[in-house]
């Protein structure tokens, strides 16, 4: 019995199985052991990944021709995009095909907008001729044909991260059950390892890629990230054997909308006092069909009508319980979506308006010339030391005050990551400021040539921005991936990427309008090609404002959010251990 009883409960509770459906065991398959394949897939992708779009704004303005301001919305844009296609796959993954198929497909289609970017950087009827001095306006720009094949390129990329990015860090996070104690402490790591991954190959792009790319060439500062992206899929391959899988659940856009229909249709209806007499499968059937029952909730009422009995069997008109609360909780993370998309507007900035700074001003160091987009790698190198301290420290010490698994909140941690973009702004503005005042003071305003200054002026505002990440950035992944049903979780993944697309495409928006309006009445405007004569102070001086608006927003809609029911008690579990390991009050132990 004893043995019985030990193989039983190695089995995974979660509903996980492998890719032929079967049950799977966690001493055989997910964990650290599956997490380390994905990790490693991760650091090999970012690196490709930003291989290419951490010095995208100086290939469009040094090699094909583009403005400031044009080049700038391009990088926005098409960031935007390769953000906001998760969704996309998000929807396929969690009705269709699964998380795992999807990601293999996406893959494919990945490294098939990689390798033709590497062939419309190669071949030279497919890029204009290199030209020594771009910024002269004599350069030859690029035909339609070549402009064609390379935004071909980079949104056929984009279309292929739309299925990777929300099915990768949730194929992680499937590789820990709920329901065991141990492994949900360990998920509770993995988004702080995840988000270092990330950026451990996030640093070598924009270290080595970056500078192959302004000293050696194209063709092989695009052809490494292409190789690494392979490599990456490959590493992910060799770890099939070990995952673990969730079954889809059927469209989650669906299932909401038969919610918000069924309750339309009975809003006339009172609602009974007991919420037990709202319709809902008995837990044998939950257990059966592996899925998890939530319990009905007061807030969003409204919706509650959707499972009112009436007699009718038709699914839109009567919806479970459950199906009611994973609906209203998709509901309730929107105003918290809302208020990241301004940090995300920040973070836009990194790869655009930060790195332009960084070609005005003295890259020289001995006989060493420093490429501008090199600058993006003390975010990372900055987030990778928060993010250790943070997990290893930080969260050890808040524990002991607030008995919390986390250290802090979820969305305490977010709000420190609004404070500090503000901060951020504020210190981009006086730095902005001294620029310009040095401008002025060399004569170099109107030549836009070289600012006598050393670029590591602009180091505070890259190095804050990496603190912002660790706060910020992290959380927000966590966030939405724990507050989505258990059902939806690659659609709860995909806010996090949605928040980053929408603040791409707000910052080409805001870029474009603050250009036109403050560049009427023949005035020169705050962004020009020749950043000298610009006013970018003026436009973080704007952006810190936009932050701290944004931070009182975050307090009220953070205020208000109700936090999902625990689908196990291991969180519980946890916060009581924590309790009974702090010392008693009444205790003389000093320890």
């Amino acid at each position: 019995m004893a043995v019985e009883q030990g193989l039983a409960d190695d089995y995974t509770q979660d509903g996980t199985v492998d890719l032929k459906g079967n049950p799977v065991r966690r001493s055989q398959r997910g964990g650290w052991r599956a997490c380390s394949f994905v990790v490693v897939y991760e650091v090999f992708e970012r690196m490709a990944f930003y291989g290419i779009s951490s010095n995208l704004l100086i290939y469009l303005t040094t090699r094909l021709g583009q403005g400031t301001v044009t080049a700038s919305n391009n990088v926005t844009n098409w960031v935007g995009a390769v953000w906001m296609t998760p969704i996309l796959g998000a929807y396929v993954a969690d009705a269709y095909l699964g998380r795992f198929w999807t990601f293999i497909i996406a893959s494919i289609i990945y490294l098939s907008g990689m390798s033709l970017l590497t062939m419309a950087v190669s071949l030279p009827t497919l890029r204009p001729p290199s030209c020594d001095q771009p910024n002269s306006g004599h350069c030859q720009k690029a035909s339609t044909l070549q402009l064609a094949v390379y935004f071909g390129a980079l949104y056929i990329l984009a279309v292929g991260t739309g299925g990777t990015k929300p099915n990768i860090s949730t194929i992680g996070a499937d590789q820990f059950d709920d329901f065991h104690p141990k492994e949900k402490k360990q998920k509770l790591s993995f988004f702080n390892w995840w988000m270092f991954s990330i950026f451990f190959g996030t640093l070598f792009a924009n270290i080595i890629l970056v500078y192959i790319q302004d000293n050696i060439g194209w063709t092989l500062g695009y052809g490494l990230p292409t190789i690494g992206l392979a490599v990456s899929i490959g590493i992910f391959v060799v770890g099939i054997p070990f995952y673990r899988h969730k079954v889809p659940a059927g469209s989650p856009f669906t299932r909401m909308a038969k919610v918000i229909v069924a309750a339309m249709n009975n809003r006339k209806l009172p609602l009974p006092r007991d919420a037990k007499e709202l319709y809902e499968w008995n837990f044998e059937e939950y257990t059966k069909k592996k899925k998890f029952r939530m319990e009905a909730t007061p807030t969003l009422s409204s919706l509650n009508k959707a499972s009112i009995q009436t007699g009718s069997t038709d699914p839109w008109r009567l919806c479970t319980v459950t199906e009611v609360e994973e609906t209203k909780q998709m509901i309730r993370m929107i105003p918290i979506l809302f208020a990241t998309f301004v940090p995300s507007i920040m973070l836009a900035q990194v790869n655009t308006l930060f790195i332009k700074q960084g070609t005005t001003l003295d890259r020289k160091v001995g006989n060493f010339k420093i490429p501008p987009a090199s600058l993006s790698a003390f975010v990372t190198a900055t987030l990778l030391v928060s993010v250790v301290i943070y997990d290893r420290f930080f969260v050890k010490i808040m524990r002991k005050f607030t008995k919390n698994p986390r250290g802090i909140t979820l969305l305490q941690r977010m709000g420190t990551g609004i404070v500090l973009h503000t901060l951020i702004m504020v210190v981009s503005c006086l730095v902005e400021r001294r620029r310009l005042a040095a401008a002025r003071e060399h004569g170099v305003v109107e030549s836009g040539r070289e600012v006598p200054l050393s670029i590591f002026i602009l180091l505070p505002q890259f190095i804050l921005m990496g603190v912002a990440d660790a706060f910020m950035e992290v959380s927000k992944i966590e966030f939405f991936y724990d507050q989505a049903p258990e059902s939806m979780k690659s659609l709860g993944t995909s806010y996090s990427t949605t928040a980053i697309g929408t603040g791409n495409f707000l910052s080409s928006f805001l870029l474009a309008t603050v250009s036109d309006i403050t560049s009427r009445n023949g005035r020169k405007g705050w962004i020009l090609n020749n950043l000298n004569a610009s006013h970018l102070d003026y436009y973080y001086a704007f952006f810190a404002i936009l932050n701290c608006l944004n931070f009182i927003f975050f307090l009220f809609v953070s205020r208000y959010y109700v936090y999902k029911a625990e689908v196990s008690d291991s969180i519980k579990l946890l916060s009581e251990e924590l309790k009974e390991k702090a010392p008693s009050k009444e205790s003389n132990n000093p320890y």
